[in-house]
């Protein structure tokens, strides 16, 4: 079975164009439930460079499909069997203002638009430099 990545090396995933936040948000917390959002912002923001995509995407995917913890292994391989969306669809690259640094290794950090980090990883010539995906259709 072929297995699918949303892993990226030194690569900088940039705010989409049409992102209307003008600096990074913390996503709000609903009571009855995380959204997508607030799961990955609290995993990626306390644990810089310490996971990869694939394993946010998953710990989310995981956590709102209630997986037990002895179903992660095959879920994984099932999940991973087939294309999934990275992180330039995100709610933090598409809403919330955050842009997604993965280094050498495929490890994650995020950082708010407004940051020096931010603004010094959109000049970095050693970085390919992605954007988030719009929310809407460019002309619409």
């Amino acid at each position: 079975m072929k297995t699918h990545t949303t892993n990226y090396t030194d690569t900088f995933i940039a705010v989409a164009e049409d992102c209307p936040a003008l600096q990074g948000e913390i996503p709000p917390v609903k009571e009855d439930a995380k959204s997508i959002a607030a799961m990955q912002y609290e995993m990626v923001s306390k644990n810089p460079y310490r996971y990869t995509s694939d394993d946010v995407i998953f710990a989310c995917f995981a956590a709102k499909n209630n997986l037990a913890q002895s179903e992660l292994e095959a879920g994984r391989n099932t999940f991973f069997s087939k294309g999934q969306a990275c992180l330039r669809s995100s709610p933090l690259t598409k809403r919330y203002g955050w842009g997604v640094h993965s280094n050498h290794k495929g490890k994650i950090a995020i950082y708010g638009m407004e940051t020096v980090e931010y603004k010094n990883f959109m000049k970095d010539k050693k970085l390919k430099i992605v954007y988030g995906m719009r929310s809407k259709r460019a002309g619409k």
